[in-house]
């Protein structure tokens, strides 16, 4: 009988500890921290969904707004590949798309190629032609992949090129958005119309 008496004090002790302890939902506790209880739903309430606003620009899945002179913004490591395969950015994207093209550089991706050091002087030699068209920034730090999926988001005129495989494949959720890349020493691109004469 001595042993059986011995456990049930241990387990009074363990229940005097648990109920010492405090809830999550206690309202001592901060409001941050609190875990608080979800409510019942009302079945009678009306339910609203929130679909995101399609852009005027796409006809389906087709994008009117591209179109020669191409609008491409560049990502940082799209440059470092060019570099390293020793493509003219320029050119190669004329021979791409056999059109007239314009190469943006966004502030954040400028800001990127700084931060890497003198291992990349070349590339913010590269982007300082003033065939490179700049494009400002007015968020706050310099991660370049959110600003492009955003700008792109926003302004469906643009082509994207990156090698970056993340990038591409957050773009690729965005309708009507090519995505240019280096492959095999050149550039290809992915999703552009056919109706543009653009060999994919």
């Amino acid at each position: 009988m001595g042993k059986h008496k011995k456990t049930q004090k241990v387990k009074k002790q363990r229940n005097a500890q648990l109920k010492r302890m405090m809830k999550p939902t206690d309202t001592r506790i901060k409001d941050q921290i609190r875990v608080k209880r979800k409510k019942a739903e009302d079945p009678h309430q009306l339910k609203v969904h929130e679909a995101t606003q399609q852009s005027s620009a796409l006809f389906f899945q087709y994008n009117t707004q591209l179109g020669p002179p191409y609008h491409i913004v560049l990502d940082t490591n799209f440059i470092n590949f060019s570099i390293k395969n020793k493509l003219d950015i320029v050119q190669g994207m004329m021979d791409c798309l056999y059109a007239k093209c314009i190469p943006y550089i966004s502030d954040c991706v400028r800001a990127e190629l700084e931060k890497l050091g003198n291992k990349y002087k070349l590339a913010l030699r590269i982007i300082s032609d003033p065939r490179f068209e700049r494009l400002p920034c007015l968020h706050k730090g310099t991660y370049a992949d959110d600003c492009l999926v955003e700008r792109v988001r926003q302004h469906k005129c643009y082509i994207v090129a990156t090698n970056d495989k993340d990038l591409k494949n957050r773009i690729r959720k965005i309708p009507g958005v090519p995505i240019m890349y280096v492959a095999a020493h050149k550039y290809a691109i992915e999703r552009m119309p056919e109706a543009y004469g653009v060999k994919a």
